[in-house]
């Protein structure tokens, strides 16, 4: 039986597919793998930051329309890419979330500097507004440049002299092998709060296929399931997109789900933070449930706060900047 996979061509999301490949063929070692690559406007466009461009939805409704299209069965995501604001196409949905990976960023340098260590002025690589405004609070002398491309792109314009530092998720150079071979510094959540779904990903497929609903469950992850509900549901509330600097960071210990959130405006000039945890048992009943109230209720004490104003200030400046840049 042959499963046909739709990804992004980028090294990083190749890598990811294959492992999903190679977790399903695990549980159905009769299954055949094949990949359908698709190169999206965001990766074909590198000269302008996503939010000019169209924002991280760009990887994924492209590669979402090949299944569509009946050209592939499955797609693949990070799932920090796909919107909060967007829904999926009509029929569509996540049908699977493996295991996931360290949500954490991580700064690399050539030689292991920390954050604390970099000298005054040095240049961060990132063009991720949630990153740029949390660290900028820790170290507002830093200079930031924009920083798109691939992983090795990104490393390679570090050797190149091009930043001292670049910002990366610690899931990416995990996944890749390079985690222990680059020299860095994991950022703690209380530093720098990871991007919703950060570290997860997304399998997404037909909600009509049962026979491959079944299939894809085998390797879901229930406490990446409710980790990525909560967040997501905290993203969904605040109708956050890829102008406002968004952060969302879900935890399980002790039988508890701990959801923290971050809104920002655009500037970094302010910065909202709210926090929630409830009872929760992985494997319960009522536990996606748990975990889809809980980020209503972190996403409604950030509203409270004030969140939609610096949301909407954040699409204005986007939207001024676009104009500018056109």
């Amino acid at each position: 039986m042959k499963l046909r996979i739709a990804t992004r061509s980028s090294n990083l999301a190749r890598v990811q597919t294959r492992w999903v490949g190679q977790q399903l063929q695990k549980q159905f070692p009769e299954l055949t793998i094949e990949e359908v690559h698709v190169i999206p406007k965001g990766d074909r466009i590198q000269d302008r930051p996503l939010a000019q461009v169209g924002g991280k939805g760009l990887f994924v409704s492209e590669v979402e329309a090949v299944v569509v299209r009946g050209e592939a069965d499955l797609a693949v995501h990070s799932l920090k890419d796909v919107p909060g604001d967007v829904p999926l196409a009509e029929g569509m949905g996540i049908l699977s979330v493996p295991v996931r990976e360290d949500p954490r960023d991580v700064l690399v340098t050539v030689d292991g500097t920390d954050l604390a260590s970099l000298p005054r002025g040095a240049r961060v690589g990132t063009t991720s507004c949630r990153r740029i405004v949390q660290l900028q609070r820790r170290r507002p002398d830093l200079a930031f440049v924009p920083m798109r491309g691939n992983i090795d792109t990104r490393l390679r314009k570090l050797r190149e002299g091009r930043c001292d530092a670049i910002v990366l998720a610690a899931a990416g150079l995990s996944r890749l092998g390079l985690l222990d071979q680059v020299p860095h510094e994991v950022l703690s959540p209380d530093l720098c709060l990871p991007a919703v779904g950060q570290g997860a990903l997304a399998i997404e497929g037909s909600l009509s296929n049962e026979a491959l609903q079944e299939q894809v469950r085998a390797i879901e992850d229930s406490i990446a399931r409710i980790e990525i509900t909560a967040e997501r549901a905290m993203l969904q509330k605040l109708q956050g997109n890829c102008y406002s600097p968004i952060a969302g960071h879900a935890t399980i210990a002790d039988a508890r789900i701990m959801l923290e959130g971050l809104v920002a405006s655009y500037d970094g000039d302010q910065l909202l933070t709210a926090a929630s945890d409830t009872y929760m048992e992985p494997g319960s009943p009522d536990a996606i449930e748990r975990a889809q109230a809980l980020g209503e209720e972190v996403a409604k004490r950030l509203l409270e706060r004030g969140a939609r104003d610096l949301i909407r200030q954040a699409e204005l400046a986007a939207v001024q900047s676009q104009l500018t840049t056109n």
